[in-house]
């Protein structure tokens, strides 16, 4: 099932159809993968089987899974290092925001 894919492309596209800035695609990407995790953790952690079998079944546990289900070899791991990159400079982003609330 696509779901996981349209979702992430169709929010994607809206982030590129209103936010011209560069930055907005990475905090965008950052975003999406740390709501993921998050909902990961809640599926590991908590107590109601109900609940972690539904986010095990429709929800994704970051952005390289829903890379990997749809992909594999070579373009799975250019994709996987653009991942890496765009995380790379929010990481960037966020050292330099901290930075400067430093001062």
């Amino acid at each position: 099932m696509y779901i996981d894919l349209i979702v992430f492309l169709v929010l994607l596209a809206l982030v590129f159809i209103f936010f011209k800035k560069f930055d907005c695609y990475v905090y965008f990407i950052a975003i999406f993968d740390m709501i993921l995790r998050i909902l990961t953790f809640i599926k590991y952690n908590i107590g109601l089987p109900d609940v972690s079998a539904l986010i095990g079944k429709y929800i994704p546990e970051n952005i390289p899974a829903i890379v990997g289900r749809y992909l594999n070899g070579t373009l799975y791991t250019i994709v996987v290092w653009i991942y890496v990159i765009f995380m790379i400079i929010f990481l960037s982003y966020t050292i330099r925001i901290f930075w400067k609330k430093k001062r």
